[in-house]
């Protein structure tokens, strides 16, 4: 099914995930949905090929642990270049468009790791495009968090670059301006009110906020505008009025966190659709707003060191099923899912009726299964919050079956589970059935001897 494409929306395609979808079916996925723009966090020769010919304009990614090494070698930069970038656009026609170098390089926790390899990275990839012949074609970018820039008040007009980097940041932004490159911000009111209990609800959303904020005439109903044009401010004051700019990540995970839910999440990601539409734009910048949703897919094997969330913003589930109905302009009947998914069999791992929940084994069980599998959907606020015991140990359990493939020896902690063909699952609460993918079969993964077993042999060390 092909429908209109959207010409301001993208989206973002991370692939930390145990089970990743077939790369080729990501990308029907994305034609289906009418989604012509993509960024990825990383360059991966294998998605590259997949969106061979597919028309997708494309924004690949620099990892941050790449930004020594390509700040300190023009040569590096070339190769990566060739590499990644040439070779793609001549013999598999990927229409690439950006380089997008680092990922929120600056971010205050990283306390300032990235400071300087980052600009001297981003002027070597630069040179490198040039010297390709694609400077005209590709240009370069940084995705930034919007922690970058910041105000004195609530009000837009007091926003500014953030004082520690204030002078990096307008030596970047004019090679960016220089280069006629973008600026790119990923912004989150997720995140602000995350962090601040007294953050206003209303304010993080489209649909109405009681008490808008007056900035010179300029009235602001949601804080994504009053971000947004904190940015439009900082970089008029410094020189740089005109220089285009990129939303490079915004949306809502889905769960992991009180916030965090379908209800709030098709809200708030409808409400932008809707407010990007007919390209209003901002008080300080109308117009159309360039902007890629964050993210495409669930991602299970993503670090929740920021929060049990992190795993939870995809638009879709692991298997490209949709969460909720999301309307992305031309898209009017809703998303569309994954084609020709392949499940393992109808079967879980489930704690046994007969096991004692006195057992010292339960917690070392749980603890072991949780340590190695995803337990993002547990805990309070979560989509599976009402579980009782008995349920919350059998969602463990099923979990580190499901990622290996329901192997038989990943449903035996001792005396405690068992495997059933009734589903489990409560409500919201989803029990999964894993994906096959190339390395699973007859509903077991293919392991070599001798990690299976290393496996036999982890599972007895913890037990003991």
């Amino acid at each position: 099914m092909m429908v209109n494409s959207v010409h301001s929306i993208g989206a973002n395609w991370g692939t930390q995930a145990t089970h990743p979808l077939p790369f080729t079916t990501v990308v029907k996925l994305l034609k289906d949905n009418g989604i012509q723009k993509l960024k990825l966090f990383d360059a991966e020769s294998d998605v590259l090929n997949a969106l061979r010919g597919s028309g997708i304009e494309v924004m690949l990614g620099i990892p941050n642990d790449m930004l020594y090494t390509l700040a300190n070698s023009v040569a590096a930069a070339e190769r990566w270049v060739e590499r990644n970038v040439s070779l793609h656009i001549s013999s598999n026609s990927v229409d690439i468009r950006y380089v997008a170098v680092g990922n929120e390089p600056f971010l205050s926790t990283y306390n300032g790791t990235y400071l300087s390899t980052t600009f001297p990275a981003l002027k070597n990839i630069q040179a490198a495009l040039i010297k390709a012949g694609l400077g005209n074609r590709v240009k370069v970018t940084i995705p930034l968090n919007a922690d970058v820039y910041q105000s004195s008040t609530v009000q837009p007009s007091t926003g500014d670059f953030r004082p520690d980097i204030h002078d990096l940041m307008v030596e970047i932004t004019s090679f960016m301006s220089l280069n006629a490159a973008p600026f790119t911000v990923n912004i989150y009111p997720f995140i602000s009110l995350y962090k601040d209990a007294n953050f206003p609800l209303d304010y993080a959303f489209f649909d109405g906020f009681s008490s808008p904020i007056n900035d010179n005439g300029n009235i602001y109903t949601n804080v994504f505008d009053a971000n947004y044009d904190t940015l439009v401010w900082a970089l008029q004051k410094n020189g740089f009025g005109n220089l285009s700019i990129i939303v490079g990540e915004i949306g809502w995970p889905t769960d992991g966190d009180r916030n965090a839910n379908i209800m709030l999440a098709q809200r708030f990601n409808q409400g932008f659709m809707s407010h990007i539409s007919g390209n209003r734009g901002t008080p300080m910048r109308p117009g159309p707003v360039d902007a890629y949703l964050f993210s495409l897919i669930d991602e299970d094997a993503k670090s929740i060191q920021p929060g049990n969330f992190e795993r939870h913003w995809g638009l879709f589930y692991f298997d490209g099923t949709p969460k909720y109905n999301l309307r992305l302009g031309g898209n009017s009947g809703g998303l569309v899912p994954a084609s020709n998914i392949r499940y393992l069999p109808r079967r879980w791992c489930v704690l046994s009726p007969s096991a004692n929940l006195q057992d010292p084994q339960v917690v070392l069980s749980v603890s072991y299964a949780c340590s190695r599998a995803d337990c993002t959907s547990l805990g309070y606020g979560t989509s599976c919050q009402n579980l009782d015991t008995q349920q919350n140990i059998s969602y463990a359990f099923n979990s580190y079956y499901q990622e290996n493939d329901q192997l038989d020896t990943a449903c035996r902690f001792p005396n405690l589970s068992v495997i059933t063909n009734k589903d489990p699952s409560v409500g919201g609460c989803r029990f999964k059935i894993m994906i096959q993918t190339t390395n699973s079969r007859n509903g077991g993964f293919l392991l070599e001897p001798i990690n299976m077993l290393l496996q036999v042999i982890m599972l007895l060390l913890t037990f003991l």
